[in-house]
């Protein structure tokens, strides 16, 4: 049986290190003492209802679950180090509150939290409202679903993603990427995807100046480009696109373009051979 913990305030230095099936509920980490630490070395841990407000609680843990809880901006790192990490109904409120961990799920959590997500692997989010930058960065096996993001440099060198009905508003997202699937989703900002390799958008729209650039391996199935101009400079791609774009730059020789119609395109380097194929003319396309 669990030892059950309810009710109680702890402000002490790893006030429970090393302790193995545990429950906790209800319980406060404040207070004037400052201590850090608060689950350090544990495993299988619950913690339920909890307010946490001091540094470091939650760093190499093994089976961790955090249901109805919230961490606030002095509980900075929060997540190091862990596996086997289920957090619900929370909010994630310190900077860098996870970081190396892996096989997390996160579910209907609130995060306002820079540089949250590095080098974790095999991270699934459902439901949940993001306010980050350096978001997920250097991170493996992604799965998100219905997630609401907002911030800069997004998914910098993540691989093996799988990106769902999400609302992405962000800047240099995917920089770097490899093995990438966006479905369904909402991406908006400036400078998408440059240096990528083997991404692919499905039934996306796409917003913001400069997107697709340098890319190898490049895919877009039945997408949306609104306001894009200068895309897919020296990428190979191909690219089915409902919208008209507004210009296309030196796509590599073996892409292929088709849009209802294109602005511009532009080629004044060797290679940019890149089909571009429209099915009108500028005008009558944003008519």
């Amino acid at each position: 049986m669990p030892i059950i913990i309810e009710n109680e305030t702890h402000d002490e230095e790893r006030a429970f290190y090393g302790v193995h099936d545990v429950v906790v509920r209800g319980c406060r980490f404040d207070g004037p003492a400052d201590g850090e630490s608060a689950f350090k070395e544990c495993s299988d841990v619950v913690v339920e209802r909890a307010f946490l407000n001091l540094r470091y609680p939650f760093w190499h843990d093994h089976g961790l679950t955090i249901s109805g809880s919230e961490m606030t901006e002095l509980c900075r790192a929060a997540l190091w180090y862990s596996d086997h990490v289920e957090i619900g109904d929370t909010a994630l409120h310190g900077i860098k509150a996870l970081r190396e961990c892996s096989d997390a799920s996160l579910t209907r959590c609130d995060i306002v939290s820079p540089e949250f997500g590095w080098s974790t692997c095999g991270c699934e989010m459902t439901d949940c409202s993001v306010q980050s930058e350096y978001f997920m960065m250097r991170s493996s096996g992604l799965r998100f679903r219905d997630v609401r993001f907002q911030g800069k440099y997004s998914f910098q060198y993540v691989e093996d993603a799988v990106i769902e009905h999400c609302e992405l508003d962000t800047k240099d997202a995917f920089w770097h990427a490899r093995n990438v699937v966006v479905r369904d989703s909402v991406v908006k900002g400036e400078y998408l995807g440059w240096y990528s390799q083997n991404v692919t958008f499905e039934r996306c729209t796409i917003i913001g100046t400069q997107p697709l650039c340098y890319c190898r391996d490049l895919r877009l199935v039945g997408c949306k480009m609104i306001d894009c101009d200068l895309a897919f400079e020296r990428s190979h791609v191909q690219a089915e696109v409902t919208t008209p774009i507004v210009s296309v730059k030196n796509p590599l020789a073996g892409s292929f373009v088709t849009a209802p119609a294109v602005g511009e395109v532009i080629r004044d380097i060797e290679g940019a051979d890149g089909v571009v194929e429209t099915g009108g003319d500028w005008a009558g396309a944003c008519a």
